[in-house]
């Protein structure tokens, strides 16, 4: 399924298409945000893994994968225990979607594949392939840019309207 979203930022328009797949490169930060606006909704801003896996319709092990990289980042806290769980230790106001776009999902927009081919003797199919480097780099600028505009507190107030 495709999802076509117009950016603005500034005096740049782009557009970005996203591609709904559970290999999507978004996957994390979409995973991190859902637990993160979760953890802030539920009574003691506390859930297990099990609990968020119900929620956002994921395998309780991606959960935990995404949620080890949020503790390692000082953004949730653990209690050990049978009634332990994942706790969310900051102000959603204070948290941004670029700061959990940096942790996820930096350089989404680039590609591992290259068109074209750096020793063929023809202007296109040698070069494209760096110019179309940094035009993703840049966009990857832009979209993180736009990310940082906006927090977790803005995607619950989006919810919650």
């Amino acid at each position: 399924m495709l999802s076509t979203k117009l950016l603005q930022f500034q005096t740049v328009t782009f557009k970005i298409t996203f591609i709904r797949s559970d290999t999507n490169l978004n996957s994390e930060f979409m995973i991190a945000v859902h637990c993160l606006v979760y953890l802030n909704h539920v009574p003691g801003n506390m859930a297990n893994s099990e609990q968020l896996a119900d929620n956002i319709c994921a395998n309780a092990a991606r959960i935990r994968k995404v949620m080890r990289m949020l503790k390692k980042n000082g953004l949730i806290s653990t209690k050990e225990g049978i009634n332990g769980g994942y706790i969310f230790k900051h102000n959603p106001k204070d948290v941004t979607l670029g700061d959990i776009y940096e942790l996820t999902s930096t350089n989404s927009l680039s590609s591992n594949w290259r068109s074209g081919d750096i020793d063929k003797d023809c202007t296109i199919s040698s070069g494209i392939g760096d110019v179309m480097t940094d035009i993703f780099i840049e966009g990857d600028k832009h979209y993180k840019l736009f990310l940082d505009q906006l927090s977790i507190q803005d995607v619950i107030d989006k919810l919650f309207k």
